[in-house]
């Protein structure tokens, strides 16, 4: 059954006023969709209204069917079982009574019709990788502190899934996961039969959706095919917008120049209409005449060319309302420069709190892609970089980006990075991280996800004394794409070391990694690097 999930006239704001959409009304569905939009944009505050986490102000939201939702804060409890998580325990304990000829009427009414939960749920559990022993139903007892974070996701899904729904909305499901386990999620979504909403910053998966559902300025754009048929879209628009700019500017020029023109022939005839008033040497009745003339000029000079460049620069309004906001992050950073062969850190047999035996030398420019499953130590091996002391100055970019003091301003947080530096140096530097004027006067508690990566980049990269090493632990998770752009511009003027723990190929291939290190139980092993 083709299922749409439809928005009525669907408005809602914030406690604190603050609006987020205001009579939106879009049908999302049938098929998967990719939902994409800057950060802020309203993406997972739609899914909560869609779930009836949150009520709108107006307007209402319909699903027909059963409604599944994995979010990206499951708030599991560490000593919660796997059956109480996918919430199968109550039949499993139904199942136990019956199968020991204890059970009662109410067990058989639990039970329902589902005798097979268990198949069913070791069986999809399998499909993700989250089993050790095929068929073993005593997975279903193991406790989530047992469970990586990336598995702890997975089994978020499997309990959706198992609910049999009929619309499932993922929320930035593959934050977290492996190559292997992204891999497998992308299986079991693409085979889902229903509708699917994805919030997702993850290229792969949009690649794979039937339609793209954009989120901008509070109204809901559809568009058909995976992501690249969009950017193609995007593209073709914004070229048309950058042309039609450039016309409207031409003929704001023009009409200027025009009414500039007309105004100097006016103020000729005026004054000569005036000499020859002030002469009288022309008699009254050409003189009112020529006034009158004056006059009628005037009029239309107000009515043709002002209002010709009026509408001119409405024109170019319009058209500069269509371009998108693509400012760039440029910057030149001479400071964080290495030479090949330059000793970075040499870490030889050292053993990581959670088991492994790693040796690791990095020298020169050297850019390194940390991968390995989940629950590896990848974390772990940055830490104890950090801890070795390298031989160079280093930062490190964690995952959350909490390296803020939240009560200072993006301007004081870093110059406290760079203490010797003067701060009309800091200012032109942080307008080059797109924090113009009063924008680094803001305090860090108020930054947006996207304003906040920028101004951590721009803490760590104009630093003193200048980085040559970066530590960045899964640096794109929870950004949208255009925030992946603007840390993909800032570390392609970085010209130090990288450490770069994540499972995202594309964006590994697009900041140039030379070298691409797997963690296991075994210790590091050099791979072939993923050229996508």
């Amino acid at each position: 059954m083709s299922i749409s999930v439809s928005l009525s006239d669907l408005t809602f704001a914030w406690p604190d006023g603050t609006p987020v959409f205001d009579g939106l009304d879009a049908i999302l569905g049938p098929g998967h969709l990719g939902l994409v939009g800057s950060n802020g944009a309203g993406k997972s505050t739609l899914l909560r209204l869609i779930t009836a986490e949150l009520s709108p102000q107006r307007g209402s939201v319909s699903v027909p069917g059963r409604l599944g939702y994995l979010r990206q804060d499951l708030g599991l409890a560490a000593g919660q079982r796997v059956d109480e998580v996918l919430g199968i325990a109550d039949i499993r304990n139904a199942l136990q009574r019956i199968e020991s000829g204890d059970g009662g009427e109410s067990d058989f009414e639990v039970v329902g019709t589902r005798w097979d939960v268990e198949g069913q749920a070791v069986a999809l559990l399998g499909k993700l990788g989250l089993h050790y022993v095929a068929g073993d139903v005593t997975q279903l007892d193991r406790r989530l502190d047992t469970l990586s974070g990336g598995e702890t996701v997975l089994l978020g899904l499997v309990a959706e899934l198992l609910a049999e729904p009929d619309v499932l909305l993922l929320d930035e499901p593959t934050n977290n996961l492996d190559a292997v386990a992204r891999a497998r999620l992308y299986e079991v979504v693409g085979q889902f039969p229903g509708t699917v909403l994805t919030v997702s910053h993850d290229r792969e998966l949009l690649e794979r959706v039937d339609a793209v559902a954009e989120l901008r300025q509070g109204e809901i754009r559809l568009f058909g095919g995976n992501y690249s048929e969009y950017e193609r879209i995007i593209e073709i628009e914004q070229e048309a917008a950058r042309a039609a700019i450039r016309d409207a500017r031409s003929d704001v020029k023009k009409q200027a120049r025009e009414l500039v023109e007309a105004r100097i022939k006016l103020d000729r005839r005026q004054r000569y209409g005036q000499k020859m008033w002030d002469q009288k040497r022309e008699p009254k009745i050409i003189m009112a005449e020529r006034k009158r003339q004056a006059q009628v000029s005037a009029g239309k000079l107000r009515n043709n060319h002002i209002g010709k460049l009026d509408d001119a620069k409405d024109t170019l309004t319009k058209a500069q309302e269509q371009l998108r906001d693509d400012r760039e992050i440029r910057v030149d950073l001479p400071g964080t420069r290495l030479y090949p062969g330059q000793d970075v850190i040499d870490l030889e047999n050292v053993v990581l709190a959670n088991g492994p035996t790693v040796t690791l030398k990095i020298t020169g420019p050297e850019r390194i892609a940390l991968t390995g499953r989940n629950g590896a130590g990848k974390t772990t091996l940055l830490h104890r970089i950090r801890a070795e002391q390298p031989k160079v100055a280093w930062r490190m970019l964690p995952q959350r980006l909490d390296i803020f003091d939240e009560q200072r301003t993006v301007f004081e947080n870093v110059a406290a990075s760079a203490p010797h530096a003067e701060p009309e140096r800091i200012r032109a530097q942080l307008a080059r991280f797109l924090f113009r004027g009063s924008d680094a006067d803001v305090l860090a508690a108020a930054l947006s996800g996207g304003e906040r990566l920028r101004a951590a980049l721009a803490m760590l990269l104009l630093a003193d004394p200048a980085p040559k090493l970066l530590l960045l632990d899964e640096p794109t998770n929870n950004l949208d794409l255009p925030s992946l752009r603007h840390l993909t511009e800032a570390l392609a003027a970085f010209q130090g070391a990288l450490v770069v723990v994540s499972h995202d190929p594309h964006f590994l291939a697009d900041i140039g990694v030379t070298r691409r290190v797997e963690l296991s139980a075994e210790g590091l092993v050099d791979v072939p690097v993923d050229q996508r």
